[in-house]
């Protein structure tokens, strides 16, 4: 059982020679206070909604901003490289596999030295090979869409042999597939902590 004057050094309010306490200049007595109530314990602060959400995946959103920005740039490279092999007249999947290589090459430099800069370093030999071998896939990824649309649906309805139908082929329903998974393994595999 706590004494009055442990009551009072707990509130707050230190106790005055008669044991009472002196409040705004009212000497109160308290010989008739009972123990007051355990506090509750302190709970942990958390955030909830938005603000939550960010905090807790913020590392994430960081990094798909990084990794969206040099995607952006590396897709304008292909996009440029690409549409111009297209009016020169070189085949459609040739084009679009040169494209996507220097595009690669940009990509690689920016994830490397910017995304994951904080990431260890495993050799630039392995991390250039694996990251090259990923790309295959999503090169493939990418050149199935194109074909499908040129070679499929284009020898059905010409209209899916045009610049706009290749390029939504190409750099909307591929793109988006071939991101979805260099992201997860350059994350995942090449660029791992």
């Amino acid at each position: 059982m706590l004494n009055i004057t442990q009551a009072l050094r707990r509130s707050g309010h230190p106790p005055t020679a008669d044991g009472g306490c002196r409040t705004l200049g009212v000497v109160t007595d308290l010989s008739s206070t009972t123990e007051p109530a355990p506090a509750e314990p302190a709970q942990p602060a958390t955030r909830g909604g938005l603000r939550g959400l960010i905090a807790r995946f913020e590392h994430l959103i960081r990094e798909l901003g990084k990794f969206g920005t040099v995607g952006s740039i590396a897709f304008l490279v292909d996009f440029g490289i690409v549409n111009t092999l297209w009016k020169v007249g070189v085949e459609p999947l040739t084009a679009a596999t040169i494209s996507m290589t220097v595009a690669a090459t940009v990509a690689f430099i920016g994830n490397r030295f910017w995304t994951w800069r904080d990431r260890e370093r495993s050799g630039l030999r392995r991390e250039y090979t694996l990251y090259f071998l990923f790309n295959l896939v999503g090169l493939a990824i990418g050149l199935l869409c194109l074909g499908v649309c040129v070679y499929g649906l284009g020898s059905i309805w010409p209209v899916f042999q045009g610049t706009l139908a290749k390029n939504v082929a190409k750099n909307v329903v591929g793109m988006a597939l071939g991101t979805a998974f260099r992201f997860w393994s350059y994350r995942q595999i090449v660029f791992r902590r």
